[in-house]
């Protein structure tokens, strides 16, 4: 433990480092493919860094926060654009003018975040710069879970899964581990919003919104499932290529490509987190579930469009047969290249020892303020 410490150390300040030269260099050159080029070094860096580290979970997490998220925000911050920039009040009058999703892909209005340890964060971590011109909207939950009680949970499903997983069917299991992935998403990404909004001003996005209650696939991919890679879907793939193909193929036709390609996208970056996880060749399984996915969110988009409001299912319904294909086809296409590859069991394994290393500590002090 005490070596992987050391090298998520290294690790962590190369990204630092990076994050600095971003700021400092990268901010201050023209738009457009300046700073395009500029940061191809910081993208290849990016996808090599998970390598030197052997927990799963740091691999996960650091190959979600950065090769993905952080590759991601400095692209759109080479158009000036997304979470590393601040909207300017000609650019959001524009936006309510033309529509959100119809905009130039450089935008000169806009300007890198002027503070440096915002900056950082915001690169480094799942979250973005509070919007000084967007409506302030407070979620409700049907569910009233937060972040201790979806970190209890994920631990007595650890649990069951670590004692009884022989005696459980392998199909229960792995539907332990779809509501698992959601509850470690959540405190991961939720811990990860505290710590950085206890430093600087930023806009905590809830992680994910109540997916168990998606009343379609669209509905789950869209609204409710980590909805931080949604809205840098949505702004590094679907909108560029919707604008894009727009002019060329008409509305109607962008939109479904753009949705497939953002499902694709998605895949492929989930099948790069997958390697850094299992280390061996792509079995493209991931990349299939995304793809499937994408062309389910098309259909239905086009059956809406046909149906109008003739037709309307209940949410009890609708809800089941959602998470019943969500958890189905991750069945068969999602989870078992980490099953094959027992990343499931380290993984389990490695919040044992988290487990047992923070209860000594807590122990070790307990006994010595006696």
């Amino acid at each position: 433990m005490e070596s992987e410490a050391k090298t998520l150390i290294k690790v962590w300040s190369i990204i630092f480092a990076s994050l600095c030269y971003s700021y400092f260099i990268v901010s201050k050159l023209p738009l457009g493919k300046s700073r395009l080029i500029s940061i191809l070094p910081l993208i290849y860096l990016y996808t090599i860094l998970p390598l030197y580290l052997s927990s799963k979970l740091l691999i996960g997490i650091t190959s979600f926060f950065i090769t993905w998220l952080t590759t991601f925000k400095l692209i759109l911050l080479s158009y000036n654009l997304g979470p590393l920039t601040t909207p300017s009040i000609l650019d959001h009058t524009e936006n309510q003018r033309k529509g959100s999703d119809v905009r130039s892909l450089e935008n000169d209005r806009r300007q890198t975040i002027k503070s440096f340890p915002k900056f950082v964060f915001i690169a480094a971590f799942p979250v973005k710069g509070k919007d000084p011109f967007a409506p302030t909207k407070k979620p409700t939950k049907v569910v009233p879970l937060n972040l201790w009680s979806e970190a209890l949970i994920s631990s007595i499903l650890i649990a069951v899964c670590d004692r009884y997983k022989q005696k459980i069917h392998p199909g229960g299991i792995l539907v332990i581990y779809g509501f698992l992935l959601y509850f470690l998403v959540d405190v991961i990404i939720g811990i990860a919003n505290k710590l950085v909004g206890s430093i600087v001003d930023v806009e905590l996005i809830q992680p994910s919104n109540e997916p168990y209650l998606a009343t379609s696939i669209q509905n789950f991919w869209g609204q409710r499932w980590n909805l931080m890679v949604t809205d840098t879907l949505r702004n590094t793939v679907y909108k560029p290529t919707r604008v894009f193909l727009s002019n060329y193929i008409g509305n109607g036709w962008a939109i479904s490509i753009a949705m497939t390609t953002s499902f694709f996208v998605s895949g492929l970056m989930h099948e790069l987190i997958f390697y850094y996880l299992t280390r061996v060749s792509p079995s493209w399984e991931i990349t299939w579930f995304f793809v499937l996915h994408g062309l389910c969110v098309v259909l239905e988009v086009a059956l809406k469009k046909a149906l109008g409001r003739t037709v309307r299912f209940h949410w009890a319904i609708t809800g089941p047969l959602t998470i019943g294909f969500v958890l189905g086809t991750a069945y068969l296409w999602f989870f078992p290249p980490l099953v094959r590859n027992e990343v499931d069991v380290r993984t389990i394994e490695e919040f044992k020892s988290l487990y047992e290393f923070i209860k000594g500590k807590f122990v070790w002090n307990s006994t010595a303020l006696l």
